[in-house]
């Protein structure tokens, strides 16, 4: 997987990244057994695997913060020529007890005339949800700005919602521009743009901003947003696939090569996800790196070979990015 005639700095062999634990208003206050971690006065509700803040848990960068090393190591984590130096996708594992806010987010070019670098174009892959589950994503067909806002005001807007039920092992597309919102019931691996732009339009009575002018500007009535079923090839399944992202689900039985967890096309940055189960990743020239349930491992576009062992139970998700390239 190394590029010819490219010294390789060791810190770009696969490295693990320390979760981050985010509290929200909406969610639990104990993750066991997800995590080991029980929340402390407020509850968590979501866990960044793969933030700007999020620390480098293994390798010669061990202790440093996911963003440093992107600013020094942009082009070799995310291959030649792209930009900007900084982490495209951000992970999180959402916890949700409570209804989140039915909210928008703007696409690169709304973003961008606010002075953002990017929009925030999502996904949810459902790791676990109870009968029932459910999550809000988009409008109803013949809903429109007008009535959106009045039902902000008038406290009516989940009428309007496109709501789908949720089981273990779908995925659900949400692109920039797309009303959602996320109920309780499901524990959900969400994919997205590196933006924390949100627009709320409505929070259920919390005491919490609302932005309803930028949320309706940001509003596209009709999108793609919705169920994708998984595209079944010969040695994974892909999730979804977007200009943004692709996240696949991946069988080890026993080991598997980074060749091969890569498959066909050029060197990509990617994440591997345990969804259950654990592995191990080991290769010539860097320390065995241990991947434990619900862990996160970053690859390289430029990752030496390696390995990877499955520990017992591995439910591997790939997620890797796509490349952001300089004009010209």
């Amino acid at each position: 997987m190394a590029n010819a005639g490219f010294s390789l700095p060791s810190a770009l062999a696969p490295f693990r990244i320390e979760p981050r634990f985010v509290s929200r208003v909406w969610g639990w206050n104990d993750l066991r057994p997800w995590y080991d971690r029980a929340a402390g006065v407020e509850p968590i509700g979501e866990v960044w695997l793969t933030g700007d803040e999020c620390v480098v848990a293994t390798g010669a960068c061990a202790g440093e913060t996911l963003a440093s090393i992107f600013s020094r190591h942009s082009e070799q984590l995310q291959g030649p020529k792209a930009e900007p130096a900084e982490s495209p996708l951000l992970l999180k594992v959402l916890f949700a007890r409570e209804k989140l806010s039915v909210q928008v987010h703007p696409d690169d070019r709304m973003a961008q005339k606010y002075g953002q670098p990017r929009g925030k174009t999502e996904c949810w892959y459902v790791l676990s949800a109870s009968a029932g589950a459910r999550v809000a994503c988009g409008l109803k067909p013949g809903v429109t700005l007008e009535k959106i806002e009045e039902g902000i005001r008038a406290g009516t807007l989940e009428e309007s919602l496109n709501v789908l039920p949720v089981a273990a092992g779908e995925m659900v597309f949400v692109d920039a521009g797309t009303v959602h919102a996320i109920w309780p019931g499901s524990v959900l691996l969400e994919t997205q743009q590196n933006c924390d732009l949100t627009y709320r339009m409505y929070d259920y009575g919390r005491p919490r901003e609302l932005h309803i002018e930028k949320s309706l500007e940001a509003t596209r009535l009709a999108t793609r947003a919705g169920k994708v079923p998984a595209e079944t090839r010969a040695d994974r399944a892909v999730l979804v696939d977007s200009e943004h992202f692709r996240v696949e689900r991946i069988p080890v039985a026993g080991s598997r090569s980074g060749t091969s967890l890569r498959g066909a096309g050029d060197p990509e940055l990617s994440y591997l996800f345990a969804a259950a189960g654990a592995a191990r990743i080991h290769g010539t020239g860097f320390a065995p790196v241990d991947l434990p349930a619900r862990g996160v491992v970053a690859v390289a576009a430029v990752s030496p070979e390696f390995e990877m062992e499955d520990l017992g139970g591995l439910d591997l998700i790939r997620v890797a990015a796509r490349r952001p390239n300089k004009a010209g």
